[in-house]
């Protein structure tokens, strides 16, 4: 089993930052992908960002592509997702996700097989 809980969610004004952070427990770290999806209030969950084992493949979703970063820190069992030049249109429950038998990155949520909890982001306009 993997758990996962992630932090630094809040709020924040448009065209302000913040940095999320998954910390991971449960199994190796290193073996894991890790993606970051969010949703909106009536929307389905969507992706936003997923990161390589190693922490070199990253993949973006185009809307966030130039303002917001995902990274590693398998030392740490902890994944980030730092978010600049934020948008009203960010504003939702960001969620950490990981999954082991992963060949390659995804977008999909059904593909991964372990969540956090989330973690709420609003940016007012």
């Amino acid at each position: 089993q993997v758990q996962l809980v992630e932090s630094g969610g809040g709020l924040v004004q448009a065209g302000g930052s913040l940095r999320l952070s998954c910390a991971a427990s449960g199994r190796t770290f290193s073996s894991l992908i890790m993606g970051w999806f969010r949703q909106a209030p009536g929307k389905e969950r969507e992706f936003v960002a997923a990161v390589g084992r190693s922490g070199a493949a990253l993949y973006y979703v185009d809307a966030v592509k130039g303002r917001f970063t995902i990274s590693r820190d398998n030392a740490k069992n902890t994944v980030y997702l730092q978010m600049n030049s934020l948008k009203p249109e960010d504003t939702a429950v960001y969620y950490c996700a990981a999954d082991a038998g992963l060949q390659r990155l995804s977008t999909k949520v059904a593909e991964y097989y372990y969540w956090g909890q989330g973690t709420l982001v609003t940016v007012s306009s």
